[in-house]
């Protein structure tokens, strides 16, 4: 299991930040917090961040807030902008041959298309489609959101079950033409990186101001 950080003081307040890959954690962001890496994909965003807030929870360490950060692919959404998540799906699943609606989990009290109401101000917003596979060109025609991500929907569960709310914030690298290699992905990072540090720094704000009702 990955050492767990205790969360970072964040404009005064206790925030556990979240990424699934080394890769997206770059210089800017080092120089301000320490994130828990979970895993890429919903399963391992599932388990780490479950297993991480379980401990911090015993050490009577909980977070206020948990920010879920990291890249997400997009067609329409300015390739290398940072947005935050106005709401999120999991679209996965399908449970709709049993009469339930496409993309809500059987018998769990949520909607499709859960909000995640918390707003940075000035950040601009855009809807998310959380799942287990690289979305690219076609793949798209499918997709009922703004972007797409791997890992945000789980780590809201997981948040969830500890009482905790979440924000998301992620940076385009890539949908604008098809994924064909690794390179596709990470070649905007670098300009990702710094961006999603400048919203750090507008969360620390944010929260040094009071203006976030957690």
């Amino acid at each position: 299991m990955r050492a767990i950080p205790a969360p970072d003081r964040v404009g005064g307040v206790p925030v556990l930040f979240v990424m699934a890959a080394e890769a997206e954690y770059g210089p800017a962001l080092r120089a301000r917090i320490r994130p828990l890496i979970t895993g890429v994909g919903p399963v391992e965003a599932a388990v780490s961040l479950t297993a991480a807030l379980s401990v911090l929870a015993g050490r009577q360490a909980l977070p206020a807030l948990v920010v879920s950060m990291g890249s997400a692919g997009s067609r329409v959404l300015r390739q290398a902008e940072v947005f935050q998540v106005a709401e999120v799906s999991w679209r996965d699943m399908d449970a709709s041959p049993l009469g339930f609606e496409r993309g809500r989990t059987p018998f769990l009290d949520l909607p499709a298309h859960v909000a995640l109401p918390l707003r940075l101000p000035g950040l601009p917003v855009a809807r998310l489609s959380t799942g287990g596979n690289v979305v690219s060109g076609a793949g798209y025609d499918a997709i009922d959101a703004d972007m797409v991500d791997m890992e945000t929907f789980a780590h809201m569960r997981a948040a969830q079950r500890f009482g905790l709310p979440l924000i998301g914030l992620r940076g385009v690298s890539d949908g604008a033409e098809e994924v064909r290699q690794m390179s596709d992905w990470t070649q905007a990072l670098g300009v990702i990186d710094e961006r999603l540090a400048d919203a750090v720094d507008l969360l620390a704000a944010t929260l040094a101001d009071g203006a976030l009702d957690l």
